[in-house]
């Protein structure tokens, strides 16, 4: 669990990346799930947007997937979301301490 400190750290880290993935009309499949879990072990911090099409919020897909691929939720806003895990095998992100 990340504290607030945290959290706006990441925030401040994700400003300037652009959404590498989308949702659309299919929501989210099994596969889309796989990619993003194979996104954030190479990454740590990736931007989704949420396409209209698609029938979800930003907030109730980044709870899905978060609670799917067992990462943190950084931020949802309008229809881009902001997803964090810590890479097993080669963490980049420096994450300040609590």
């Amino acid at each position: 669990m990340l504290t607030g400190k945290q959290r706006a750290y990441l925030r401040k880290l994700s400003h300037n990346i652009d959404p590498i993935f989308q949702i659309g009309k299919n929501g989210i499949e099994e596969n889309f799930l796989k990619q993003v879990e194979e996104a954030l072990e190479k990454r740590e911090l990736i931007k989704i947007k949420v396409l209209e099409n698609s029938g979800l919020e930003a907030r109730e897909a980044s709870d899905f997937i978060c609670k799917e691929v067992k990462c943190d939720g950084i931020q949802a806003i309008g229809s881009k979301m902001v997803l964090y895990k810590q890479s097993k095998k080669n963490p980049k992100i420096e994450v300040p301490k609590k």
